[in-house]
């Protein structure tokens, strides 16, 4: 499945989470798929991209997101995404379901009594804010290339004009 999409049902089930543990688990699905687009990127992605992507594929701690129990049965995600078809494009539509799951786990943090949830809380804020801070990384790359391109050539545009066409 594409990026994009896969971000789209994210954004989706994190809206639609009603308890404490659901927000948790969806926020370490996004950090499955931050770490599946990130790997897919760091294999296929722009060269100028490979560095920080393999970064954004290795986030989430020692054992990996793609390990973490609360993702339930089903498994990550993640595992369905099969291409990234428009780095920007999902690169900013990550950044987005990312500042959510923080925004929401803050929230759990807040809310919660119980010492477990808590520190569950704080670690996937801290893993989801170092993958939104790669992906913006990634996303300031990508706005230098598109700067420093060159002109069109198949549009026989060879650089600026200093006067009418």
């Amino acid at each position: 499945m594409e990026a994009e999409r896969l971000i789209a049902a994210g954004r989706r089930a994190l809206a639609e989470s009603r308890t404490a543990l659901d927000i948790v688990a969806e926020a370490w699905q996004a950090q499955a798929l931050a770490q599946a687009i990130g790997s897919h990127l760091a294999l296929c992605g722009p060269l100028e991209l490979r560095s920080e992507a393999r970064g954004l594929s290795e986030t989430g701690g020692v054992r990996g997101v793609l390990e973490y129990p609360v993702l339930g049965p089903g498994g990550p995600r993640a595992a369905q995404l099969t291409e990234v078809a428009d780095a920007r494009l999902a690169l900013n539509a990550l950044g987005a379901l990312l500042g959510e799951v923080g925004i929401a786990l803050v929230g759990v943090a807040c809310a919660t009594d119980e010492e477990g949830l808590y520190w569950q809380c704080i670690e996937a804020i801290d893993a989801a804010d170092e993958s939104n801070d790669r992906v913006r990384g990634m996303l300031r790359r990508l706005a230098v290339r598109e700067r420093d391109r060159p002109p069109d050539a198949a549009r026989g545009r060879a650089g600026p004009t200093t006067g009418p066409p």
